[in-house]
């Protein structure tokens, strides 16, 4: 329910000045030359200059749709997970405790034998479960049971703070229910959109086969799942309408919801989805809310009951034989993104295992691999970034005093989490036994998380909380707690090498810093005030100058061409680039601020200066396969890795003065064109 704006990589450092009282250590430069392309010009393709050795020398292999610099960090996380989980995994332990679940679970996980000799039994009295259906108004009751076992269809609900009155917590509902997930599957007319939408439903036939079903049924489900997510996505906001979060805010009362969409069986609902005593929601996307009712309203049960049926499996499917695990990676991993093959079964258990004792199994994690060390000078690092940022609001031209004012207030209201939680996760609740199928401790799993969400409604917000995994190898910014939080999975290598100079740390994981404090002040973040809420605190003046420049930055993403026929979308991707812009700029900052005293020699050839972008260039290494760009420029909010250095760069003045990029070379953009916001 948050708007929480993700970096999808990100590391920690800390200041060589801070750490060393000012004078700077002898520390290398933290630039491998091995993965430069120096054939490249910077001017031309600086992606490929400073990150072409790297994809020469990483090549995809069939496991991956994506490999990148942050892929290796979390290869290596969950390399380091793996001797954790495995150690409990080989031995006994109390029943009840967390070595036990977390044991148990993992060898559930790698029970091949076991998986496969159930097929698909684990799914079959649920199977009958919803074909029992004969009533239209018992489909509610199971809609809100099937949701809180993690089986979403027309409507998703769930607990989250109230983003115009941010210390409670509410209940929102949203437009759900795309087995594919985006709208433009089912309605987009290009051939590579046409081509999966109709591998899609070769998909379904073949797992309503394999969940038992005849060929005659699967046939007709295939019409039923088709028909109903058709007229769901037609009803559906996009991606970038998603991004509004004033027009995605309607709070009713649940009295006038009933009267709005009468037809829908609430008190059923939400009574099994575990919500009681609810007196009002907000609707996220009335259309969709109101296309689902009708839906549920004419189609006939036994047609309900069929689709019903599809989510079951299509949602179980990872947790049940391998002929089902396949077939079901053969359509999302290889048709949708492009991966030649699943990864390994002790990779899959692994994340399981830490997607569902998420704080166990990151409490471990962190009590061997973070040093507590690094949590205090990540504090350091932080205030550095924030205090450039506070320099950089004072000194827009482009902004008034009085929205000065409360930009500052909001910087100096950041709330900073580092590494980990100070309170862990209790899983004394959760029961993990190894007599089950994988797919029952699974949903039993996930029933208790929904518990948890559920029963925060009407509670005051926990702002303690974490949104994001200690384990995690990414970051994120919080609007409603105007928080920033680096986890512990990202603070190490690559992306951080102690030895290296500020030069390097500055322009890897100082922009990242300063990437999700922007966050704060992107076109969606911008519109919340220090507290959370969603409040226009600018002039009106200001924020019409704020959108003319944001413009810039929609036409000149919009203008890029990703794939033969296909551009970027400026607006869905506009706020993680204003955040990579003002990133950038707020890091540069701190870096020449911090080693003015000390200046950095040239090593190697390259200055400070180009050292810094060679460092951001280099956290966007990466090889991707075809599909996996058309994937993600539908579904991302963040630009292509390729896009994040060569859409950035040509906007920020202190990389062309770094390489003497002029206006004959390709990336030039005429400084009265370029993107000026933070």
């Amino acid at each position: 329910m948050n708007l929480k704006a993700y970096f999808p990589v990100a590391a920690l450092c800390l200041l060589a000045t801070a750490c060393n009282g000012g004078k700077q250590a002898a520390l290398t430069t933290g630039i491998d030359l091995a993965n430069l392309d120096t054939t490249a010009l910077p001017g031309t393709d600086f992606y490929q200059y400073a990150c072409g050795g790297w994809m020469k020398n990483n090549p995809l292999t069939d496991e991956y749709s994506q490999y990148a610099t942050f892929t290796v960090l979390a290869e290596n996380n969950r390399k380091q997970m793996q001797g954790l989980i495995e150690e409990l995994a080989a031995g006994q332990h109390k029943a009840g405790s967390v070595a036990q679940k977390v044991g148990d679970l993992y060898n559930i996980a790698m029970d091949s034998a076991k998986l496969n000799a159930d097929g698909a039994v684990p799914i079959k009295a649920e199977l009958a479960e919803i074909a029992a259906l004969k009533d239209k108004k018992d489909v509610y009751a199971l809609l809100g049971s099937l949701e809180r076992r993690g089986i979403t269809s027309y409507l998703g609900t769930g607990v989250g703070a109230d983003q115009k009155n941010s210390t409670m917590n509410a209940v929102y509902t949203s437009q759900a229910g795309l087995s594919m997930g985006e709208r433009d599957y089912y309605l987009a007319t290009d051939e590579a959109t046409v081509k999966i939408r109709e591998a899609f439903k070769v998909h379904v036939q073949k797992m309503y086969q394999l969940a038992g079903f005849d060929e005659a049924t699967a046939k007709k489900g295939v019409g039923i799942v088709m028909d109903v997510e058709t007229r769901l996505a037609k009803a559906f906001r996009s991606m970038v309408e998603l991004r509004d979060p004033q027009a995605n805010y309607n709070k009713m009362a649940l009295d006038d919801i009933k009267k709005q969409y009468a037809t829908f069986g609430w008190d059923a609902y939400l009574t099994n989805l575990g919500l009681k005593d609810v007196k009002e929601i907000i609707v996220g996307q009335p259309a969709s809310l109101a296309e689902a009712a009708k839906i549920l309203d004419t189609l006939p049960v036994e047609d309900q009951s069929l689709y019903l049926q599809w989510k079951l499996i299509d949602h179980a499917a990872s947790f049940l034989s391998d002929e089902i695990v396949e077939q079901n990676f053969d359509f999302y991993g290889r048709t949708m993104s492009g991966a030649q093959e699943m990864q390994a079964r002790w990779k899959r258990s692994v994340s399981t295992v830490s997607g569902v004792l998420v704080e166990a199994v990151g409490q471990m994690y962190v009590e061997k691999y973070f040093p507590a060390a690094a949590k205090e000078r990540m504090v350091t690092l932080v205030k550095n970034l924030q205090d450039a940022l506070g320099e950089r609001i004072q000194n827009l031209e482009w902004m008034g005093d009085s929205t000065k004012v409360k930009a500052l207030e909001k910087l100096a209201a950041f709330r900073v989490k580092i590494g980990y939680p100070d309170k862990w996760k209790d899983y004394s609740a959760l029961k993990i036994d190894k007599a089950d199928s994988f797919w029952a401790n699974i949903e039993r799993a996930t029933i208790w998380a929904s518990d948890e969400n559920m029963a925060k409604a009407g509670k005051p917000v926990d702002r303690d909380e974490w949104h994001m995994t200690p384990q995690t190898v990414n970051a994120y910014y919080n609007p409603t707690t105007n928080e920033i939080c680096f986890p512990a999975g990202i603070l190490q290598p690559p992306f951080f090498d102690m030895n290296a100079d500020d030069a390097f740390n500055y322009g890897a994981i100082g922009v990242v810093i300063g990437h999700e404090m922007t966050h704060g002040f992107d076109d969606q973040g911008r519109q919340y005030d220090k507290d959370g809420n969603l409040k226009d605190w600018w002039t009106e003046e200001d924020a019409a100058r704020f959108n003319e420049r944001a413009q810039v930055m929609v036409n000149f993403f919009d203008s890029i061409q990703v794939a033969p026929g296909v551009h970027a979308n400026g607006k869905l991707t506009l706020g993680e680039n204003i955040a990579d812009h003002g990133g950038m700029q707020v890091s540069f900052q701190a870096f020449k601020k911090a080693t003015a005293q000390n200046p950095l020699p040239v090593v190697d050839g390259f200055t400070p200066e180009q050292r810094f972008f060679l460092a951001y260039a280099g956290v966007w290494a990466n090889n991707i396969r075809p599909e996996f760009v058309l994937y993600l420029t539908k579904m991302d909010v963040h630009s292509l890795g390729e896009w994040r250095v060569n859409g950035a760069l040509p906007h920020i003045g202190a990389w062309y003065e770094a390489f003497g990029v002029t206006e004959n070379d390709p990336m030039f953009v005429p400084e009265a064109e370029r993107v000026s916001i933070w």
